[in-house]
């Protein structure tokens, strides 16, 4: 008897995802097999379009279908506010809550930093940059190396507020972020 080949190399796909483990592997894949293949099949030819058609805007490295995102061809936009994010996904996130209004500069790594790029985005009349990264040792050599290498640009540069978040007891904080919590407090 021949085991299900096509099967586990399903469950071996999708267990590539990032949060899917085996068993969440083995549910989906059997419910888009054996529950509902229309599921499936609008799965499968939803990944097929968005990987023809989905590349990084050759202006801020978002997610774009065209050459230049939405967003950076959004004359209503603040031109004088640049965003600095680790992925695109961070976008999706900011903008889906509206959270930003101006322009935004995916960093992805400092090895692949496109300096002379940025550069030329600041050059067009960025006055402030804000840096939306992950609070780390790490992402603060990163601003300051930014920093760095723009300092012939008059810009001000700020960061995300950090520290505790709403509903987290303080015993269930790292010292890190309780730490620049207390340095960054704000009078009531």
């Amino acid at each position: 008897m021949r085991k299900l080949e096509k099967f586990e190399k399903l469950v071996e796909a999708l267990q590539e995802l990032p949060t899917i483990g085996k068993k969440s592997a083995t549910r989906l894949a059997y419910f888009m097999l054996m529950k509902d293949s229309f599921v499936g099949m609008k799965i499968s030819n939803a990944i097929e379009d968005a990987l023809g058609t989905i590349r990084l805007c050759s202006s801020c490295g978002g997610m774009s279908e065209d050459d230049l995102c939405f967003i950076c061809c959004d004359e209503s936009r603040d031109e004088s506010l640049l965003c600095i994010v680790e992925n695109a996904k961070d976008i999706l996130l900011l903008e889906e809550n509206g959270l930003f209004d101006g322009k935004y500069f995916v960093l992805e790594s400092l090895e692949e930093l496109n300096i002379s790029m940025l550069e030329q985005v600041v050059a067009s009349g960025i006055g402030e940059i804000v840096f939306a990264l992950t609070p780390s040792i790490a992402n603060d050599a990163v601003i300051l190396y930014i920093e760095d290498k723009l300092k012939e640009y008059t810009v001000n540069y700020t960061k995300i507020a950090q520290g505790v978040p709403t509903g987290v007891s303080l015993e269930n904080i790292d010292l890190l972020s309780l730490t620049r919590a207390l340095e960054d407090r704000v009078r009531v």
